[in-house]
């Protein structure tokens, strides 16, 4: 297929960020420049390829651009500063914005790329850190369906599972709501392990039979089979403080609709427990040792508060 884009840009070299800029660079074909504000990825990035670059640069000389940052509103900022994103956007230039934002986010900023002739789509991006070193991420899109199969390529040099979910927008939507989803099962998970610890029953044959019935998630082989029960809840993974934002999106979306979330309300309040306990910068499973704190089993955990 005759590849439509000649430079690509890579702005937010994070968790995701790096890996995914890393399978963009071996995979594409395409010269790829690289931004963030810490310049150890970049430097890690440079033996596939990458050049380090800044936004600026990046929009001036890449005609498609891609986004992985830390919320929506981080994502707003980049785009509405002086001589941000919209400021320096190009008729025919398509920015990709990977990170998890607002819908309405999405769809302001698709409004105002095209008064300058560009595109906007949102392509977030689900499933963990792994996945994305693998190229095996599953990726959103909301946006034009002619947009969305020009890029696909690009996209599918790091994700499996590539969905057009509808109109910008779109994309945030699903994904958002699939972490709703993903952080209630995990609380599930959590309330159905300490029950079980407190009803003499060994957790790991409780979440290792579960695998085998009805109960059976990608939650519960990912989050609790290899997080939950070692009590691993690394730094640098999904933290509960990223985490919350997502569900603060989600509540936000359920308020706007007229629909009564109580499910995710409950995870909000785990959420805040954790944060309160300090736990905020782990990865988010860790909810489950607030749910049972007197466990004994703080796993991997150093420093716990007093």
């Amino acid at each position: 297929m005759h590849q439509p884009y000649t430079r690509a840009g890579f702005i937010g070299l994070g968790v995701m960020g790096e890996p995914i800029c890393r399978n963009l660079a071996r995979k594409s074909g395409l010269p790829v420049l690289g931004c963030d504000t810490d310049p150890a990825p970049l430097a890690r990035l440079a033996v596939d390829g990458v050049q380090a670059s800044n936004a600026a640069d990046i929009m001036r000389g890449c005609d498609v651009v891609f986004l992985s940052l830390p919320s929506g509103e981080v994502v707003e900022q980049l785009a509405r500063t002086e001589d941000g994103l919209l400021a320096l956007a190009r008729p025919g230039q398509l920015i990709v914005d990977l990170s998890t934002s607002p819908a309405q986010t999405a769809r302001d900023l698709a409004a105002d790329f095209a008064a300058k002739g560009a595109h906007f789509i949102d392509a977030p991006v689900a499933r963990t850190r792994a996945a994305a070193e693998a190229g095996t991420l599953s990726v959103m899109v909301g946006g034009d369906a002619g947009l969305f199969e020009r890029v696909r390529p690009l996209i599918a040099t790091f994700a499996s599972e590539i969905t057009l979910c509808g109109p910008v927008g779109s994309g945030q939507v699903v994904k958002i709501l699939n972490n709703m989803v993903l952080f209630e099962t995990v609380v599930a998970l959590s309330e159905a392990r300490a029950i079980a610890r407190r009803s003499g029953v060994d957790p790991q044959v409780l979440l290792e039979t579960f695998t085998r019935g009805s109960a059976d998630s990608f939650a519960l082989r990912n989050h609790g089979v290899k997080a939950i029960l070692p009590g691993d809840f690394p730094e640098r993974a999904f933290p509960v403080d990223y985490a919350r934002k997502d569900l603060r999106y989600a509540l936000a979306l359920a308020e706007q609709t007229g629909v009564s979330a109580s499910g995710a309300q409950n995870v909000d309040r785990w959420f805040e427990a954790a944060i309160a306990e300090g736990f905020g910068n782990r990865y988010f499973p860790v909810v489950s040792r607030v749910i049972d704190p007197d466990s004994g089993a703080t796993g991997k955990i150093p420093n716990r508060p007093a």
